[in-house]
């Protein structure tokens, strides 16, 4: 393909693929000129081939599709790679390989240091937690005393957003003894179970049935949490394992508390932020007067688009519904530590949401929140402020849609609203207390009729999984996991417009449909490699599909 090059050289030359473009109208093309980190061109071998130039990097694709990088709209990124500092459990049948892990770790761990590891059961869901062993029941407290008599041991059950609730976890001797928990009482812990003998003595076993968990913020204490160190060392794994999905930014909506901001900041100041990334604030605050102090004061780098640059962004506020008033006090006792969520939990009633909404109007600050199935209330609170802020042009977002009827979809146009939607995590993994919808359920999770408004929709994983083609399969089949029944048959979407979710829809939401999320000259570089066409596949095989070529800003940031 070598040749000269009037019309101006490209660094690297992608060519004889099938590349989805992604533009409204965009054909299907065969190759892409990339120069400086954007497109240059994109169009057939013949027209592509007049970009390449003596020093060009020329990449076959075989016939492999490319479409743009992948966005995130609620990724959790950080997590991923907190999952891999801890001792897996995944292998674990019996309580004897549950137990021979914790002996390995106390034969190489020093003396009265902690052993955590992973929950029993396989990532990223640990459904069923001690089912998975032949004894169906975690190790005891006299049996992990027996491996690691001189380490407190920590077995923790789920993160609640993983999987589905109880959690089981089980400490030995030492591990209780440092939580006080042969004596302890907890009356603010609902949702707990800690079991105790005919003595009242712990027996090392405790269940939690909360979906957020309380239980190391509330009772246990003393078990180390994960310090700035271990995130940053985290976050750094939890890049290539995103890009090998295909993803390249991510848009996380449920916001950041303070350390994980640090965390990113961190990363992109040593230039080692290989995905583009947009951040909101997880505040702090407890109350509405510290809310307006810190939006006065504190968060004027997160007004209107908010202050970064195209790989680390800062804009707006995340302001929670609900919530359980036990572990958002809980949490704020022990920040900077947020367990797994990475965002300060919340306890908020319809009143206290509309106040602190309203000061963030008035300070330009864009709101966030997940409102599954309260969308109804959350918008009638947006109308009373779009009188007085007009809110279209800010595009405050909605998250975790579940029920939506056709007078919210007027609604939310009308106010310019951007929704985000998780349907792996409603459909798929939660769907089952769905099957009773009305209409089939037509109104949960409405993306077809959502995209067929004009509504940007974007999509996001959560962390469960980390690809988004999950989020494409269940966007394009709508199976709930335990009965394979169709939740709204009639809301299944085609495969572009799934994909239009995790691309161009994904954009709009930072404001930057203008430099990513389609392939076309003067956008951003950012490009996946696909190893399955998502157009032919068989609906089971989209969930499977990774990137065997990731680029970001036109380097190669995977490889498979």
């Amino acid at each position: 393909m070598n040749q000269p090059d009037p019309l101006g050289a490209a660094d690297t030359v992608l060519f004889n693929g099938h590349v989805l473009t992604m533009e409204p109208a965009g054909a299907v093309q065969q190759a892409i000129a990339i120069r400086a980190g954007r497109i240059l061109a994109v169009g057939s071998d013949a027209q592509i081939r007049r970009h390449v130039g003596s020093a060009s990097q020329t990449i076959d694709l075989q016939g492999r599709t490319a479409l743009p990088g992948l966005i995130d709209a609620h990724a959790h990124m950080e997590r991923e790679g907190l999952k891999t500092l801890r001792p897996s459990l995944a292998h674990a049948r019996s309580v004897g390989d549950v137990l021979n892990v914790v002996a390995q770790q106390a034969a190489i761990q020093p003396k009265g240091s902690w052993i955590i590891t992973m929950p029993v059961g396989q990532p990223p869901f640990y459904f069923g937690g001690p089912d998975n062993l032949a004894e169906k029941r975690m190790p005891t407290r006299e049996e992990l005393d027996a491996v690691a008599p001189r380490h407190p041991v920590y077995i923790p059950g789920l993160f609640g957003n993983w999987g589905v609730p109880p959690g089981y976890s089980v400490l030995n001797s030492l591990a209780l003894a440092a939580n006080g928990m042969d004596q302890a009482s907890c009356p603010d812990c609902t949702g707990i179970e800690v079991m105790r003998d005919e003595q009242g003595r712990a027996t090392g076993q405790i269940i939690e049935h909360n979906k957020r968990p309380l239980l190391e913020f509330a009772l246990l204490t003393r078990v180390p949490a994960f310090g700035f160190e271990d995130r940053l060392e985290g976050l750094r794994r939890s890049l290539p394992i995103y890009h090998a999905y295909g993803t390249t930014s991510i848009y996380e909506g449920h916001g950041s508390a303070p350390e994980t901001i640090a965390v990113y900041r961190r990363l992109w100041e040593e230039g080692q932020l290989s995905m583009r990334t947009r951040l909101c604030v997880s505040p702090t605050w407890s109350n509405v007067k510290e809310a307006g102090e810190a939006m006065r004061d504190w968060l004027a780098f997160a007004r209107g688009r908010g202050l970064g640059d195209p790989w680390l962004r800062i804009s707006g506020v995340y302001i929670g519904l609900g919530g359980h008033a036990a572990t958002a006090t809980a949490v704020r006792k022990a920040l900077p530590n947020t367990g797994w969520t990475g965002f300060v939990e919340w306890s908020n009633s319809i009143g206290d949401f509309e106040a602190y909404a309203w000061l963030a109007a008035e300070h330009d600050l864009r709101v966030h929140s997940v409102v599954v199935d309260r969308l109804a209330e959350v918008l009638e609170v947006f109308e009373r402020i779009n009188q007085s802020f007009p809110l279209h042009a800010r595009r405050w977002v909605v998250e975790h849609v579940g029920r939506v009827s056709g007078p919210d979809i007027e609604r939310l146009k009308r106010l310019g609203i951007s929704v985000t939607s998780i349907p792996f995590y409603l459909l798929w993994k939660n769907g089952r207390d769905r099957l009773g919808e009305p209409d089939q359920g037509h109104a949960f999770v409405p993306q077809r009729s959502l995209l067929e408004a004009g509504l940007p929709v974007s999509a996001g994983s959560d962390n469960i999984p980390v690809s988004l083609f999950s989020a494409v399969w269940a966007s394009v089949v709508r199976r709930e996991r335990t009965t394979g029944q169709v939740i709204g048959p009639g809301q299944r979407l085609d495969r572009l417009q799934a994909l239009q979710m995790v691309t161009r829809n994904g954009a709009y939401l930072s404001f930057e449909e203008h430099l990513k999320g389609t392939l076309a000259p003067g956008k951003l570089a950012d490009i996946a490699v696909l190893s399955a066409n998502p157009l032919s596949v068989a609906d089971d095989g989209l969930a499977d599909i990774h990137s065997e070529l990731t680029l970001v800003d036109g380097r190669i940031v995977h490889r498979a």
